[in-house]
């Protein structure tokens, strides 16, 4: 697996703090190695850049190759491509770039190709600290970029942009102005499809699920993780406060109701969402917890790949694959129900300062003892470099959770849907394995800003019935799990 990661620095010269300030970051590349339990991560390239905003691999090749594209505090979005096929000779190399204006910081950008869809055109959406939305396609066969369209869609910094996965006409965007809006790229960009002001400050992050049509997930300053059904935006499917601001959000890439948040002060959290995909519950259950005491938690992702533990785990199960709405319609069988069991929450890898391994048992009375490494053996073999999802920090350019508006419960446009019922929410079932097997284990990836530190986690949830769980504990004890 090849990683990309990112850091940013601020450099003033000796005029003060009102002259020159100069964002300086640089690009991490990384080759993972699994069998390399101490330090399964192995720096093969930096590059020194501009300081970078967001960074995104694209989830389909282009050209034959991985690209990643990349928004930078020159107000430039920038498309490399990864090349070599061995660790030893994978390298980032520029493409190409777009500039979207002086005075300008480029904030964020999404692929429309979330859902791993090939033969539709490949296009780029990003935003900017003047408040604009900028619409490209790339051309395969170049390969090159072409700008579609620019226009301005918040008064203040435009934090986020995100296609619609299911409609890559449709591209959503938040602000600092507390607006959640919608656009259709087909249409006038004067006019948004939708404005919903149910936000009260900054909208920072927005994703689009890959596996459930009309599902979409925001967060904000307002330290709120929101589920809509896009059917009906005047009112969210679901209202979970995570106490902490929303940087980013991730949807699982193979279980579709599992939900990663970076929520700066308030560290990163995993929610399930299934009980507001198809109950109507007002909250997401927060599965796994790990809050930084002395640092701000920005960039969150998952990893596609699947480990050998969950690999052995589901040759060894013999349980039928589950979606979400078979767990919840379960519920009519009384204690046959299953129930999510998040057993362990382990760090395997931690940078610059130390590598530690710290698990969290269900079993134990608390998480073990943090194991530092005294040093790993070299890497032996070289696994197959894949594809990853971007493994990220970012960071607050103007203001932080203070930085409000309007904080009027919500308003906007009503496609005349009512609100339909979770279950409506169509599942694509060739892109999603919401549970095949009782133990399910994912390879998560955080940074952090202030300590610059990149953590990568191995998470595991498991099945279980109430009779096989203690009969002593709650049910949210049963659901619920933190590392702090």
């Amino acid at each position: 697996m090849a990683a990309p990661c990112r850091t940013r620095t601020l450099q003033t010269d000796s005029r003060g703090s009102n002259g020159a300030c100069d964002r300086t970051g640089r690009l991490y590349l990384y080759h993972y190695n699994e069998e390399q339990p101490y330090i399964p991560l192995t720096e093969i390239q930096r590059i020194d850049t501009a300081a970078i905003l967001d960074i995104k691999w694209c989830h389909i090749p282009v050209a034959e190759h991985p690209m990643v594209g990349i928004a930078n505090s020159t107000g430039a979005v920038e498309f490399c491509h990864l090349t070599g096929s061995e660790k030893n000779s994978c390298m980032l190399e520029p493409c190409f770039r777009v500039d979207l204006g002086a005075q300008r910081l480029a904030l964020s950008l999404d692929w429309s190709t979330g859902r791993e869809q090939c033969g539709c055109p490949l296009r780029v959406i990003s935003s900017d600290s003047e408040g604009k939305l900028n619409l490209f396609s790339i051309d395969e066969s170049a390969p090159s970029v072409h700008v579609l369209n620019q226009w301005e869609a918040h008064k203040f910094e435009a934090w986020i942009a995100a296609f619609n996965y299911w409609d890559t006409d449709i591209v959503y965007s938040g602000g600092d102005d507390s607006l959640l809006k919608g656009w259709d790229t087909r249409c006038s960009p004067e006019t948004p499809v939708f404005t919903s002001r149910r936000h009260s400050m900054g909208v920072c992050s927005i994703q689009c699920s890959p596996h459930r049509e009309n599902l979409l997930a925001t967060g904000s300053y307002d330290e709120h993780v929101l589920l809509w059904d896009t059917r009906n935006i005047k009112q969210p499917l679901a209202d979970t406060h995570v106490e902490g601001g929303v940087w980013r959000l991730k949807w699982h890439p193979t279980c579709d109701f599992v939900l990663l948040a970076a929520c700066m002060q308030s560290g990163f959290k995993i929610l399930d969402c299934r009980g507001s995909m198809a109950e109507n519950t007002e909250e997401c259950i927060i599965l796994s917890s790990y809050v930084l005491h002395n640092s701000l938690a920005y960039g969150a992702d998952w990893s596609r790949l699947c480990p050998r533990d969950s690999l052995t785990a589901t040759q060894d199960s013999a349980a039928a694959c589950l979606s979400s709405e078979e767990l919840v319609g379960r519920s009519e069988e009384g204690d046959k129900r299953l129930n999510l069991q998040v057993q362990n929450l382990k760090i395997i890898y931690e940078s610059p300062t130390a590598t530690f391994d710290v698990i969290l048992d269900e079993e134990s009375e608390g998480p073990a003892l943090p194991l530092k490494a005294e040093g790993g053996p070299k890497l032996s073999g070289d696994p197959d470099l894949v594809r990853a999802p971007d493994l990220k920090g970012s960071l607050d350019l103007a203001g932080g959770p203070d930085r409000g508006g309007d904080p009027e419960s919500d308003s906007g446009s009503d496609s005349g849907a009512k609100r339909p019922n979770g279950m409506g929410l169509g599942r694509s079932g060739d892109s999603t394995r919401s549970l095949d097997s009782p133990k399910e284990m994912s390879i998560v990836a955080t940074c952090s800003f202030y300590d610059n530190i990149l953590h990568v986690w191995k998470w595991e949830m498991s099945l279980v019935t109430p009779l096989e769980m203690s009969s002593t504990r709650s049910p949210s004890e049963r659901t619920v799990e933190s590392l702090h």
